[in-house]
């Protein structure tokens, strides 16, 4: 029996084998001929393409917020992904997966899921939440008497739980991400440089110089098009530069994050103020979110060492552990 774990990311799409550990990490996007379903290119070679096609190609995004927006392009996409670590639909049908999905998923985006896994002939699914994911991730001890706080951040979704091996005490997934601090930076450009930048400039412009430090200074050239006269340029961009746009979206999971601690009973709320906030997903890179959650929340605040995958390493110890996976899974 093949086993795998699948993070199917609004950003990236991981895979856990057993016996093998992560074998992908692609972005999760495609490249198609517009007005037809003609795939020309999948993830890394079609994230590539973002910002770069002509007017006959169409960059989609089939998962889109933590949902399945486009399931005839998301099997083609996980497909080619499977295939890519040599998972075709015979050795698929023997696969035993089992999916990361939000917290509180709803039996809709489970269907999806589902349907899904059918499409790409996978033998045996079965879901599990983001957040028990990452903690299993981070190697945290998880007990019925023993509860711990996560936060997930990645590019389209965010989980925030408090939960035991009981399960979940208080949580919410929210559709805000790494993608809503791109699309900031991209707007705080053209108002105040005067300057239009694509998607991928702004990614590299969060993960390069974006800090919730106010004192931060780094800078780096960025270039686009004159919003005025058409003609290419270029323009510094410091820390200060962007940092509202930080600020704006830590300040929204500070929001929810004090949202979620208020709702828990107050053993609860008094073991997780001791044990402190894990925080987990791409984001939690982002320099300075840590000290930031930390001084707001009045808690301490840990990040592993990759938190980009915590949750699909948490996966394969789940899909590796029968028990684990009993306890955990969403009954479907």
């Amino acid at each position: 029996m093949i086993k795998l774990a699948i993070d199917l990311g609004s950003s990236v799409t991981k895979i856990f084998k057993i016996g093998s550990g992560i074998v992908l990490a692609e972005p999760s996007c495609v490249a198609v001929a517009s007005g037809t379903n003609t795939v020309k290119a999948i993830g890394e070679e079609a994230k590539q393409l973002i910002g770069k096609t002509a007017e006959y190609t169409t960059i989609v995004s089939p998962v889109f917020e933590a949902d399945i927006v486009n399931e005839n392009m998301a099997a083609v996409m996980l497909s080619y992904f499977l295939n890519k670590i040599e998972i075709g639909p015979s050795r698929a049908k023997k696969a035993e997966v089992v999916f990361a999905v939000p917290c509180g998923a709803s039996e809709e985006l489970l269907d999806k899921y589902y349907r899904l896994a059918e499409a790409c002939k996978i033998g045996s699914t079965r879901f599990a939440e983001v957040p028990f994911l990452s903690a299993f991730g981070q190697n945290l001890t998880l007990s019925e008497t023993n509860p711990v706080f996560v936060i997930d951040i990645g590019g389209g979704s965010t989980n925030i739980a408090a939960f035991s091996l009981d399960g979940i005490i208080a949580g919410v997934s929210l559709n805000i991400g790494g993608g809503n601090i791109d699309s900031h930076i991209i707007d705080k450009v053209a108002e105040s440089f005067n300057l239009k930048i694509g998607l991928l400039t702004s990614e590299k412009i969060k993960t390069t110089i974006g800090s919730l430090y106010k004192n931060d200074n780094d800078s780096m050239v960025v270039n686009g098009r004159d919003i005025s006269s058409g003609r290419p340029r270029s323009v510094s961009l410091s820390s200060p530069d962007v940092y509202e746009c930080m600020k704006v979206f830590a300040d929204k999971i500070v929001e929810y994050a004090g949202m979620v601690l208020a709702k828990l009973p107050a053993e609860v709320s008094a073991s997780i103020w001791h044990s402190g906030i894990y925080l987990s997903g791409g984001l939690a890179k982002l320099i300075g979110l840590d000290d930031y959650l930390s001084n707001a929340l009045q808690m301490d605040v840990f990040v592993t060492d990759e938190p980009q995958m915590a949750v699909i390493l948490g996966g394969g110890a789940a899909i590796g552990n029968e028990d684990i996976l009993e306890t955990i899974r969403i009954e479907y």
